[in-house]
């Protein structure tokens, strides 16, 4: 009787221990260690460590440039040892096509910076945008979203409130072709000229009508005819709003051949480059071949948003 007693006892103490939450993070731990050890034995993790120092990219901060005023971050790379292990873990060796790499974002973004403007993107990315400022040139806006499906490329387009509230129909197109659309003010004013109440009423009002018109927030400003003092970015900043001007412009208002403005845009065109133009004969019979120029220069396009964003491209060059 008193064997059986004992071996009871013993039993309750096993099922204590087995239930015990303490017992069983051991338990996993030292499973998690015992992999972490196997491991370790691995030649080919080992491997994968070794090298995946050749590939690490550190991350960059935004800044404050002297000269281009706020300059976005720029994710790190690193390699991603226990994703790589898993793909190469099969065939039993090292195969660098395999390896997985993770992005790194910086410690200092955009958003951590004093109200500044934005001329362009990273120097290291490869990718422009397209800043379509809209307040007339109606007649050349179907062809120009044609062209830009056809390219399956994204721009930002800036309305005038004044031009959206009288367009609604025009704003809702572009928007629904997956578009950015940003606040160009309401009746296209100097804006470094104009009274901080006037710019409020300015910002806020085109703010409205977009939001009214599109169902959809909006993040970036850009002042008509690029004209702004250091209040007016203070009073976009306190809407939520980013200012953004350019580094190359079409210059399409003054009616170039399509070869002339292709040559000036390309001859122009650098890594984060945010490229200005309109509604306007010039751009939409150019617009198809410059797309087709910019890509062949392994140039992405994107909107405001996603080239002064800190995602990294990935090239063939980042993973040599």
């Amino acid at each position: 009787m008193r064997k059986y007693a004992h071996f009871a006892i013993i039993c309750v103490i096993a099922i204590f221990l087995v239930n015990n939450p303490l017992t069983s993070q051991y338990v996993s731990g030292l499973k998690l260690d015992t992999d972490f050890v196997i491991k370790q034995k691995d030649e080919l993790y080992n491997e994968i460590i070794n090298k995946s120092e050749n590939f690490y990219i550190p991350p960059e901060d935004a800044k404050i440039d002297r000269v281009w005023k706020a300059i976005p971050g720029l994710n790190g790379v690193k390699v991603d040892i226990e994703a790589s292990y898993k793909k190469m873990k099969p065939e039993g060796k090292y195969i660098q096509e395999k390896l997985v790499f993770e992005q790194i974002t910086p410690k200092i973004n955009l958003s951590d910076l004093p109200p500044t403007p934005i001329y362009k993107g990273h120097p290291e990315k490869q990718m422009v945008s397209f800043l379509i400022n809209v307040a007339w040139g109606n007649e050349y806006l179907t062809d120009m979203l044609a062209t830009l499906k056809k390219h399956n490329v994204s721009a930002s387009f800036f309305l005038e409130g004044r031009w959206a509230q009288n367009n609604p129909d025009l704003a809702k197109m572009i928007d629904a072709a997956g578009h950015e659309i940003g606040n160009h003010s309401y009746t296209h004013p100097n804006m470094e000229k104009i009274s901080a109440q006037k710019a409020r009423e300015e910002i806020q009002k085109t703010n409205d009508v977009i939001k009214a018109t599109t169902n959809k927030p909006v993040k970036w400003f850009a002042p008509p005819s690029g004209s702004y003092r250091d209040e007016i970015i203070q009073i976009a900043a306190e809407q939520n709003l980013g200012t953004v001007l350019w580094t190359v412009d079409t210059v399409d208002w003054k009616k170039p051949t399509p070869e002339q403005l292709i040559q000036r845009v390309m001859g122009k065109v650098h890594n984060g480059a945010m490229i200005l133009m309109h509604p306007t004969d010039s751009t939409a019979k150019s617009l198809d071949q410059l797309i087709i120029q910019l890509k062949q220069r392994d140039l992405q396009i994107g909107t405001v948003s996603e080239i002064l964003s800190t995602e990294r491209i990935m090239t063939e060059d980042d993973v040599r």
